[in-house]
């Protein structure tokens, strides 16, 4: 436990449902491998205990209180929905959420072999997801900008990761995302962190998208950059045929940032943990895989 992370046990769990929300108590509970910010634990069959452990704020599970209970039910996929309410206090002076649980495996320790219906089913959620937010919609401080805007982020990943004969190519598919026209439209609901630990798949396609710490009012590029990530070689095409809502721009965008983010995967893997907790060696190899996908791009 360092100065800024609390440990947190299965014995502190039960007792803090059991100070809080007795009722819950005496369901099973289980460790969830992986998280960073916050750290999830299984709790019964059809309930998770979403608990923050090195995010510095409450903002990320604070925003999913808010808003997920109002995108969850015009959304075609399940999504972690907030039941009850974990407040601070002197066993745990954190925020806590118990969540439903969406069943599934982590697309980073499984994989998609139902490619077409996978895109399909993307593009549906996305469709659905990416309306015009309220005015009262957060707004995202570290993401969201135009390609542009973020240079400096993917000039310190691109510099790190080891991209061999294939840098020169990389980099054509950055500028010309830096070149494309930026959104026109109205700020729409964006999750933000589509990559493949925030879903999950089941009998060879999505079947749930969860973590939604993250969303945001912006730019919809941010989560097309998911064809290229997450979907199989040779489907990025059906998806944006499927989602019909992307220009020219908007695509060219969304490569670009699927670049950047495929970077990162790649960051991650390269270097083991970096000091996080959940480290994500096993994301190198996936972000090599996506990073063809976008020089195909198809």
């Amino acid at each position: 436990m360092t100065g800024t992370e609390i440990e947190i046990t299965a014995d502190l769990v039960r007792d803090l449902l059991q100070e809080q929300h007795p009722d819950l108590a005496g369901l099973a509970v289980r460790e969830v491998a992986g998280g960073w910010g916050n750290q999830m634990w299984r709790l019964g069959d059809e309930l998770a205990v979403r608990m923050q452990r090195v995010d510095p704020t409450p903002k990320r599970q604070l925003k999913e209180r808010r808003w997920l209970p109002v995108l969850a039910p015009r959304l075609p996929l399940p999504v972690p929905t907030p039941v009850r309410f974990g407040e601070p206090s002197e066993r745990f002076p954190r925020h806590w959420t118990v969540m439903t649980w969406v069943h599934g495996e982590p697309l980073d320790h499984g994989s998609i072999s139902r490619g077409a219906h996978a895109a399909d089913t993307l593009a549906g959620f996305l469709r659905a997801l990416h309306v015009e937010a309220p005015a009262g919609a957060p707004v995202a401080t570290d993401r969201g900008a135009h390609p542009k805007d973020c240079t400096d982020g993917f000039e310190d990943f691109f510099r790190a990761v080891d991209l061999g004969g294939i840098a020169a190519d990389v980099r054509a598919v950055w500028d010309d995302a830096v070149a494309a026209r930026a959104w026109e439209g109205p700020p729409v609901w964006v999750h933000g962190d589509l990559h493949p630990a925030n879903v999950v798949v089941s009998v060879g396609t999505l079947s749930g998208i969860v973590d939604f710490g993250d969303l945001f009012a912006g730019d919809p590029a941010w989560d097309l950059a998911a064809a290229w990530v997450l979907l199989p070689v040779g489907t990025a095409s059906r998806f944006f045929s499927m989602y019909a809502q992307a220009d020219e721009a908007a695509v060219r965008r969304a490569r670009g940032l699927a670049a950047m983010k495929s970077l990162f995967l790649m960051l991650m893997g390269q270097n083991g943990d970096r000091g996080l907790p959940g480290g994500k060696p096993h994301w190198g190899p996936v972000g090599r895989s996506a990073i063809d996908r976008v020089l195909k791009g198809v």
